[in-house]
C-alpha cells in the first residue's frame, strides 16, 4: 500500500471513529432537533409540511425543508430511528472530510498539493468541533457537507473555466459558478444564510474584475451563480406562495409561530449588550416561555441603577404572564434607542466585535456535559477538575486551528482562491454578529474554510520558500 493510500485510510478510520465515540457517549437532541424530527414526521404521516398546534395540522415556514426532508428521507428508508440519524450523519461529514482536502489541494501550489491535502484531511477528521455535530440531528453537518461543496467548485474556478460531466457517451461542459451556485441553492434549503457565500464570492470578483474589460466576465459569472442559486429555491417559494400568498424564497427573518407577536424591541434592547451564549441560554431563549431573572442578566446591560431598576419593573411586568405586550416590547425599544443613543460605538462596534470573539474563541463545550466556564480556574478546577481540564484542552485547541489557518492565510495571501474564504469568513462572522441569538455552532460550516487555511499554514512551516502563486 502507498503512503498516500495509507493516510487515507487511516484518517478515515480515525475519523470514523471518533464520530461514532461522539455518537455512543455523546448522543444528543436539543429543542431545534425536536421541530426538524416533527416537521419530518407530519410531511410523512400528513403529506403537510408543518407541525400541530392546539390540535391543528398547521402549514408552516418557520425553518426551510431541506434537512426535514433529509430527516424524512432517513425514517422511509431506516425508519424512526435517531441512531440511522446519526449513522447518516457521520457518513456524511466523513465526506466532507474529503472535500476539505480537495479544497486545500485547490488552494496550494503544485508542489504542495498532496501534502497539504493530506494534512487537511487528517486536521478535518480528528477536529472534534465538526465531529461531535454527528451526534445530535441539527443542520451543521449537511450545511456544512455542501458549503464545502460550493467552495471546492467556486474555488477551482481560479484555474479552470468550466466542468466537464460525462453522460451516456456525451461531454457537457458546465460553468463552475454555476454548479457552485447550484450546490448553494441546495445549502439554502438547509440553511438559509448560506447566499453569504455567494455575497463573498460576488465580493472577492468585484475587485478582481473591477476594470471594464473584465466586466463581460464579472456579468458572466454572476447570472451562472444567481441562476444556481434560484433553481433549488423556486419550489420552496412556488409553495410558499401558493400557502401562504406570499413571495418567500428562503425563511422568514424571526421564528415565529402563525399569530405570534415578534418582539423586535426586546431584541433592539439585547443587542445593546448580549454578547455570549450563556446570556442566550438565560434570557432571550425564555421569551414566552419561562420568567426572566433580573440576576440573570448581566451588569452590561445596565448603565445605572436606576436603569437596572427599570429593566427589574418590565422585567416584572413580563414574568406576571411570560407574554411580550406591544407595550412592553415599545418600553424596551425605547431602552435600546437611548442606550445607542448615549454610546452608538458600544451598539454598533464593541458589541458585535464581542460577538466576533465569543462564537470564535470558545472551548465549543456546547453539546458535551461539561459547563465550559473557565473563570475563576482555582473554583472551576475544585468543582470539576476533569471538565474543567476539557474545557480547557478544547479551547487551546479551537486557538490552535484559528491561529494556524490565520497563518496560512498570511502566507498563502497572493494566491487568489484563498480570498474567497477569507471573504467568506468575514461575511457570514459580520452577519452572525447581528442575530439575536449568536451561537458558537454557527461558524461550524466555517470550517471547512478553516481547515483548508490550517493546512496551508502547516504546511508553511515546514515548507518554506516554495513559490506562492
Amino acid at each position: 500500500m502507498s503512503k498516500i493510500w495509507k493516510h487515507l485510510v487511516f484518517a478515515t478510520l480515525v475519523g470514523l471513529a471518533l464520530r461514532l465515540f461522539f455518537v455512543w457517549q455523546f448522543p444528543n437532541e436539543v429543542a431545534d432537533s425536536l421541530v426538524y424530527e416533527e416537521l419530518a414526521r407530519d410531511w410523512i404521516d400528513h403529506r403537510v409540511y408543518g407541525m400541530f398546534l392546539d390540535g391543528n395540522l398547521t402549514p408552516l415556514d418557520i425553518r426551510v425543508p431541506g434537512y426535514p426532508g433529509f430527516l424524512a428521507l432517513l425514517y422511509l428508508f431506516f425508519g424512526r430511528s435517531l441512531l440511522a440519524i446519526r449513522l447518516a450523519q457521520t457518513v456524511v461529514d466523513l465526506a466532507t472530510c474529503f472535500l476539505i482536502a480537495a479544497l486545500a489541494a485547490a488552494l496550494a501550489p503544485v508542489e504542495l498539493r498532496r501534502r497539504v491535502s493530506v494534512t487537511a484531511l487528517w486536521l478535518a477528521t480528528t477536529c472534534p468541533f465538526v465531529a461531535i455535530h454527528a451526534a445530535v440531528p441539527l443542520t451543521e453537518v449537511l450545511a456544512t457537507f455542501l458549503i464545502a461543496a460550493a467552495l471546492v467548485l467556486l474555488v477551482k474556478d481560479y484555474q479552470a473555466n468550466s466542468c466537464l460531466i460525462r453522460s451516456g457517451g456525451y461531454a457537457v461542459h458546465v460553468p463552475p459558478w454555476f454548479l457552485g451556485g447550484l450546490l448553494v441553492g441546495f445549502g439554502s434549503l438547509v440553511r438559509p444564510e448560506t447566499p453569504l457565500l455567494l455575497v463573498a464570492v460576488a465580493l472577492v470578483l468585484l475587485i478582481r474584475w473591477r476594470r471594464s474589460v473584465d466586466w463581460p466576465k464579472l456579468f458572466r459569472a454572476g447570472v451562472f451563480m444567481g441562476v444556481g442559486l434560484l433553481l433549488p429555491l423556486v419550489p420552496w417559494a412556488a409553495r410558499n406562495w401558493y400557502t401562504f400568498h406570499r413571495v418567500e424564497f428562503l425563511a422568514p427573518r424571526y421564528y415565529a409561530m402563525p399569530g405570534d407577536y415578534i418582539p423586535r424591541g426586546f431584541y433592539a434592547w439585547t443587542k445593546t449588550w448580549l454578547v455570549r451564549f450563556r446570556h442566550a441560554y438565560l434570557v432571550v431563549w425564555k421569551l414566552e416561555d419561562e420568567p426572566i431573572l433580573i440576576e440573570d442578566v448581566p451588569a452590561a446591560a445596565f448603565d445605572s441603577p436606576e436603569e437596572r431598576a427599570r429593566v427589574a419593573g418590565l422585567l416584572e411586568q413580563y414574568n406576571a404572564t411570560t407574554t411580550v405586550t406591544p407595550e412592553l416590547d415599545h418600553a424596551f425599544a425605547e431602552l435600546a434607542r437611548e442606550r445607542t443613543a448615549r454610546h452608538p460605538l458600544r451598539t454598533y462596534l464593541w458589541v458585535p466585535l464581542q460577538r466576533v470573539v465569543s462564537i470564535w474563541f470558545t472551548p465549543r463545550t456546547c453539546l458535551l456535559p461539561f459547563s465550559g466556564h473557565l473563570w475563576p480556574p482555582a473554583e472551576q478546577w475544585e468543582e470539576d477538575p476533569a471538565g474543567f481540564s476539557i474545557t480547557v484542552a478544547l479551547g487551546l485547541l479551537n486557538l490552535f486551528y484559528v491561529g494556524l489557518a490565520v497563518a496560512g492565510a498570511w502566507q498563502w495571501r497572493q494566491r487568489s482562491g484563498l480570498w474567497v474564504l477569507i471573504a467568506f469568513i468575514v461575511v457570514r462572522t459580520g452577519f452572525l454578529t447581528q442575530i439575536e441569538t449568536p451561537e458558537p455552532r454557527y461558524v461550524i460550516v466555517c470550517f471547512p474554510a478553516v481547515l483548508s487555511l490550517a493546512a496551508l499554514g502547516w504546511a508553511t512551516s515546514h515548507f518554506r520558500g516554495l513559490p506562492q502563486s
